[in-house]
């Protein structure tokens, strides 16, 4: 993973869930309860419906919440507000990764699907605070999600990040993309690697991987 590929990087742009934190911290699964524990009540179905609902819904929209939207309606405040209450303990800081952060040249931002709020949070408890520059959330996009490549433009636009010197670090692949098409560099960051022409790197060690940049 030669460094030089990512030479020409001004911006920094970090997705959040799965990609600043482990999926085993399991953070998300708390999420998945919440939003399904919404979905049985605003569309008064059973557990099962609303489970295979917020499944569908993320598949084939980006989120469950843009499911929600398109086709029922939903309000995305209260929606929001209450799926992301939840117990945040669960994260552990990493200062090493801190550190492979901190030491990346020109701006570091967050995007991701939940709002700024959460983000703030997850940040805080993975003890990254102050290191990003911006953080931009779901209703920075007007409530679009990613994969959606008009969310990416409402987010890049509002930041002012140039695509073409700008990377893009993201755990699914349909959110590496709109990025590429960009002209961004894209790493994804999962256990195991999704074989897609527009990811053009993978890593299941965010903090390592940076390091190799800046070594």
């Amino acid at each position: 993973m030669p460094a030089q590929h990512f030479a020409h990087v001004e911006t920094w742009v970090f997705d959040l869930d799965h990609t600043l934190y482990p999926p085993e911290m399991a953070l998300f699964d708390q999420i998945n309860v919440k939003m399904t524990a919404f979905v049985m009540e605003a569309l008064k179905v059973g557990r099962d419906e609303a489970n295979h609902l917020r499944t569908k819904y993320w598949r084939e929209h980006g989120t469950t919440l843009a499911g929600l939207m398109d086709i029922h309606g939903v309000d995305p405040g209260p929606y929001l507000s209450e799926v992301h209450e939840i117990d945040f303990s669960v994260l552990v800081p990493d200062a090493d990764l801190a550190a492979r952060i901190r030491a990346l040249p020109g701006r570091r931002i967050v995007y991701t699907n939940g709002t700024a709020p959460y983000a703030e949070n997850v940040i805080a408890a993975r003890g990254l605070a102050g290191l990003f520059d911006a953080v931009y959330g779901v209703e920075h996009a007007g409530f679009r999600p990613k994969p959606e490549r008009r969310a990416f433009d409402a987010v890049f636009a509002r930041d002012g990040l140039t695509p073409a010197r700008a990377a893009m670090f993201e755990d699914d692949p349909r959110n590496l993309a709109a990025p590429h098409a960009m002209g961004m560099r894209t790493v994804q960051v999962a256990p195991v690697a999704d074989p897609a022409d527009h990811i053009h790197h993978h890593t299941d060690d965010l903090g390592g991987f940076l390091a190799r940049l800046v070594a």
